[in-house]
């Protein structure tokens, strides 16, 4: 049933004639009473008594009055939830994001887009590995990604945000005798912690490991068992600069040689962005609007 129907009935019964809702709905009496003539077609019944000229409701039109208010209370309640949703009152962003990410950069980002939009709510989606967070966009449980930026040519959208300093850090009776910055090759000689069964990590790290992997005494997945493990004096691990001043306080930081960076961003699928996930890019570059330059990959 179209709308416009529904509408042309609750304004009959709002001014009590053809006449005079004809003039308010700005339509002709003829193209009045035929919609009134095709809504009692599409309901099978008469819905008005025309008495002198009024329009009274006949009991089945009093029973599809209730309905019909409700139709349209109920459409301006999701035109105004829509309208609120576009700008910014309400909805929120399902961000994707792996173990390196999940404080540095997305602590800051996160903080910075819940100041400007304190209405909007993030809820983080906690992947196992960089390949979960493409992951969890084709399968659509996020619309955003945290992830490093790759020249992989893949169906998703990369927006370049910033760099990562990427340091050694351990106990500092494990470096006793060591000053920065560390030749990479050096880092060879160590007992690592890290996380050795990803990907990404393992070629981010490769000539940091040595030959069989003989020095990564520790193989984990879960950062704040790293995190402790370091802390304890297991061994050494390359994380973030700022994650490591965080979480590991008490352990010595040293630049390697030469430096270690890797670029960060947002990924996305390539469909329009909600006005919630718009605003998360605008923040997460920090800029009022999300005028962005995009490269696929």
């Amino acid at each position: 049933m179209e709308l416009y129907l529904v509408r042309y009935f609750v304004t009959i019964v709002d001014h009590g004639t053809v006449a005079k809702a004809a003039q308010v709905l700005y339509v002709s009496q003829p193209s009045l009473n035929q919609a009134v003539h095709t809504l009692e077609n599409r309901l099978g019944t008469v819905l008005f008594d025309r008495v002198g000229g009024r329009c009274e409701l006949t009991a089945a039109g009093r029973r599809f009055e209730i309905a019909a208010r409700r139709i349209l209370a109920d459409v301006e309640q999701a035109k105004s939830a829509v309208a609120q949703v576009r700008e910014l009152q309400a909805g929120g962003v399902d961000i994707a994001v792996a173990a390196d990410f999940r404080i540095d950069p997305l602590v800051p980002v996160v903080t910075r887009f819940r100041e400007r939009y304190p209405s909007l709510w993030v809820r983080v989606v906690d992947v196992a590995a960089p390949a979960g967070v493409t992951a969890a966009l084709r399968a659509g449980e996020a619309e955003i990604g945290v992830a490093e930026m790759s020249d992989e040519q893949q169906k998703f959208t990369e927006i370049p945000v910033g760099t990562q300093e990427l340091v050694l850090a351990a106990a500092p009776e494990l470096l006793a005798g060591l000053t920065g910055p560390v030749p990479r090759e050096r880092v060879r000689s160590l007992p690592l912690v890290i996380d050795h069964g990803d990907r990404t990590t393992k070629a981010l790290l490769a000539d940091m490991i040595g030959t069989d992997a003989k020095n990564v005494v520790v193989d984990c997945a879960h950062p704040p068992a790293i995190w402790a493990l370091v802390n304890r004096g297991v061994g050494a691990t390359v994380l973030p600069r700022g994650l490591a001043a965080q979480q590991l306080p008490g352990a010595r930081v040293l630049t390697l040689d030469p430096p270690l960076r890797r670029r960060w961003g947002l990924v996305t699928r390539p469909s329009a962005l909600s006005p919630a996930a718009a605003a998360f890019v605008a923040a997460a570059v920090d800029r009022p609007t999300a005028t962005i330059s995009k490269t696929e990959r």
